[in-house]
């Protein structure tokens, strides 16, 4: 009697397994990974796109922050994970693009471990100062740091990021002597801007948005072609002295390698119709950043060219992490 009960038991089982399987993506709970500390932009548009998915598709997509290593810690989690659509990773062009370039070593290869499913937004970099920092403008910092040559430290989201590199290039095209600062976000990296231990940040407006209006901070030019619809007081480096010196940071979810086709299409059509909702369209805006949106393949294909990029940017800074 003992084996006939068991037959039927596997049976059942296998039948549940079959109609969970057979149920539309998604049937649980998604976890959508922030390889920063809470408070950068990655994190804040994370948990934009995570709510309008959660009310678009009926399922709670949780965010879950796992900072380290320029975003390499929770992006190797993301890697690692079941490729069934239920782990995703909400990365930047520094993780992706940069670190191949700056890591002797890295736990992953984006482009072979991991799939594109969208990319979200691009964004351009802010210089913002401590409002102690004697400067209202670049000129004047450029002055101040040439007077000071050493004593400015600056930081950015992570060492080796886009924020990094782009301090690097205008520290290289101004003569100037300032020394980068690590940390493991740009969340924390305010909270040292605030209190005064560093003096300059580079970012993106959603990490700082809300201390400039409160005048606890001071914002000096973006890194843009032309000035931001939500911050239009602020000039570009361009207008600053500086033409040519643009750089724009895209923002993106990919899963782990063999996630299905038919969940990363799904994904896709899902977040390029968020991206065209108009009160999501406004809340980007006025966080200086600019909707994306495209097929998997087309960001596919900005993280290969960007990868390539960089790399030139990465060598003559000579910036490289063992």
């Amino acid at each position: 009697m003992k084996k006939p009960i068991l037959s039927l038991l596997l049976l059942l089982a296998a039948v549940l397994a079959n109609a969970v399987h057979a149920q539309p993506y998604p049937a649980k709970p998604v976890r959508l990974i922030v390889p920063f500390a809470p408070g950068g932009t990655t994190d804040v548009l994370a948990r934009l796109l995570a709510q309008k998915l959660t009310d678009s598709l009926g399922q709670q997509f949780i965010i879950e922050n796992k900072p380290g290593a320029g975003g390499n810690i929770g992006t190797e989690l993301a890697v690692k994970s079941p490729a069934d659509g239920y782990t995703l990773v909400m990365s930047f062009d520094g993780t992706l693009a940069i670190n191949p370039n700056t890591y002797a070593k890295m736990p992953f290869d984006p482009q072979k471990d991991l799939v594109a499913v969208a990319n979200v937004a691009q964004v351009p970099l802010l210089i913002v100062v401590h409002p102690g920092v004697a400067a209202t403008n670049i000129a004047q910092f450029v002055a101040l740091a040439k007077t000071n040559p050493g004593r400015i430290n600056y930081s950015s989201a992570s060492h080796g990021s886009t924020g990094h590199l782009t301090g690097e290039l205008f520290g290289a095209r101004a003569g100037l002597s300032i020394v980068h600062v690590s940390y493991k976000g740009g969340g924390q990296a305010v909270q040292d801007l605030l209190g005064g231990q560093i003096q300059m940040l580079v970012t993106a407006l959603p990490t700082v948005e809300g201390h400039l209006k409160g005048g606890k901070l001071r914002a000096l030019a973006f890194t843009s072609s032309k000035r931001v619809p939500g911050a239009p007081e602020v000039p570009t480096l361009a207008e600053s002295g500086y033409p040519g010196l643009e750089v724009l940071s895209w923002y993106g979810i990919l899963a782990p390698a063999g996630t299905p086709q038919e969940v990363v299409r799904k994904l896709n059509a899902e977040t390029n119709k968020i991206l065209q909702a108009p009160d999501v369209r406004e809340r980007l805006a006025a966080l200086g950043t600019e909707p994306t949106g495209g097929t998997p393949e087309q960001f596919a294909q900005v993280i290969r060219a960007d990868t390539v990029r960089w790399a030139k940017v990465v060598s003559d800074a000579g910036i490289r992490i063992e």
